[in-house]
């Protein structure tokens, strides 16, 4: 009669959960962390002074005036974040189909940049280089009058001197976006030759042309009017079907001097930043877009998910796909948590 009382021990030499038993052994085998040091803020910024903004898309994201910045961004350094990205919210009055306001003198943006690094001289400062908050149809660059897609040439032209406007407000990461052929090395080029071999390119080198950035248009103002269809952007941002296709870009962003390359989005794309870090002695990125910060708080508004134990795993899976930077818009809370 078989004693149920005992149960002989399984004859194990291994016994992984050894290592698992408790927290501090836990914590001792852990094999991938997220650092404050790994972590930038994006914030979107606008014009005037009326009060912060929130985004009805994006909880606990406001679009903030320069003062309002300034202060948010003390408050990161205070919490151990030393680099933000600036995304600018443009008065529609200002925007037409070449974006010309991106390349005036007198943009807003600019001062606002000269401000942020007089007053905060250790923070890093990221800005997108991009012409989508700028134009009046929303794409990132000026559109052919003939076929009515974005004019490659003639937008790298133009992105290359925002970019170095940029660079002279003292911009300390100049970050294209804008997925142009050849930005990087017109870039480089402009940016070295107005003597700005210091400053730094953040090439947005695999950007896909994705579902999950309806919650960013929405902040920076670059949607389509509601009841019209969204914007098509697939003949300039990756395919999400092509993995090769996104290893060529970031070859060729790396050939062409960039800094450091970025996968965008980041948690649908784990396989691709890990196979852009297989492929590269550069510093890999990856940027937790809107509609992932979106639709975790709506599935934890929900109930469905916990807030901070999602956010912490979402983080976790990008950082052990490889990356070693990582744009979220959790960074301040994440932050708070860890200090």
């Amino acid at each position: 009669m078989i004693n149920s009382a005992y149960t002989p021990p399984l004859d194990l030499i291994r016994r992984p959960r050894r290592n698992r038993q408790n927290q501090a052994i836990r914590a001792l085998v852990r094999e991938t962390r997220v650092h404050v040091d790994d972590l930038i803020q994006p914030l979107f910024i606008k014009d005037g002074h009326g009060g912060p903004e929130a985004i009805a898309s994006m909880p606990g994201v406001e679009r903030l005036n320069v003062r309002n910045m300034l202060a948010e961004v003390e408050r990161l350094a205070g919490l151990g974040i030393r680099a933000v990205a600036l995304f600018p919210q443009i008065d529609p009055a200002l925007k037409d189909a070449r974006g010309k306001y991106a390349v005036a003198g007198k943009n807003w943006f600019f001062a606002a940049i000269r401000q942020l690094k007089s007053e905060l001289p250790d923070v890093l400062i990221v800005a997108d280089v991009a012409l989508d908050p700028y134009t009046d149809h929303g794409h990132d660059g000026v559109l052919d009058p003939v076929t009515g897609d974005v004019a490659n040439d003639e937008t790298v032209h133009i992105l290359t001197h925002y970019a170095t406007l940029l660079a002279a407000a003292g911009t300390d990461l100049v970050a294209p976006s804008d997925m142009m052929d050849g930005r990087i090395g017109a870039i480089r080029d402009e940016l070295d030759r107005e003597g700005f071999t210091q400053t730094s390119i953040l090439a947005y080198a695999a950007k896909f042309a994705s579902a999950y950035y309806g919650p960013f248009r929405d902040a920076v103002g670059s949607s389509t009017k509601k009841g019209a269809p969204a914007l098509d952007k697939r003949t300039y941002q990756l395919d999400p079907a092509n993995l090769r296709e996104a290893l060529l870009e970031a070859r060729l962003d790396e050939d062409q001097g960039a800094d450091i390359l970025m996968v965008k989005p980041a948690g649908l794309y784990l396989d691709v930043i890990s196979a852009v870090k297989a492929g590269t002695t550069l510093p890999v990125a990856a940027y937790q877009v809107s509609g992932e910060y979106a639709q975790i708080h709506a599935a934890a508004k929900a109930g469905w998910l916990d807030l901070e134990k999602a956010r912490d795993e979402s983080l976790l899976a990008i950082k052990r796909a490889g990356a070693d930077i990582i744009l979220t818009y959790f960074a301040k809370d994440v932050a708070t948590d860890l200090k």
